[in-house]
């Protein structure tokens, strides 16, 4: 699969892990930089897939770079494809449990822990809304 932007294909294409990782009956939530894609959007943590690297392993890799946090990778939970103008995604959203380490906004604007009815006080990007509903009707993903 060509990840270029090329005149045959101009859409890019990037493959994202995005872990729901929760701690104590919270789930925690990241903002996305200012001038970044989507910036001032809040999403679930995560980030692009690097070559030779599993959907679990980058998770794990970007929760320790861009939040300082080790994770427990446990089900799928959710596969979305999205398209934007000019890039499309296909996000794997995995269900976390927090292991160690206190979060702290490296590779992220922002972040919060919060509960399923305060999930509707952020805004979220697009792809996310399906998997927002879930959320709120699925309380065993809380545990």
């Amino acid at each position: 699969m060509n990840h270029e932007l090329n005149p045959d294909n101009p859409v890019k294409f990037i493959q994202v892990s995005a872990g729901m990782v929760f701690r104590n009956g919270l789930l925690l939530i990241a903002q996305r930089r200012t001038g970044d894609h989507l910036g001032g959007f809040w999403e679930f943590p995560g980030g692009k897939r690097e070559p030779g690297e599993t959907a679990e392993e980058c998770l794990r890799r970007e929760l320790r770079e861009e939040l300082e946090i080790e994770v427990a990778v446990h089900e799928l939970v959710e596969t979305v494809e999205h398209s934007y103008p000019d890039r499309a995604f296909c996000l794997k959203f995995f269900r976390c449990t927090w292991a160690s380490g206190e979060p702290r906004a490296i590779g992220c604007q922002n972040f919060a822990w919060v509960t399923a009815d305060q999930l509707a006080d952020y805004q979220f990007p697009e792809a996310d809304i399906q998997l927002l509903e879930k959320l709120r009707n699925s309380p065993g993903l809380w545990r």
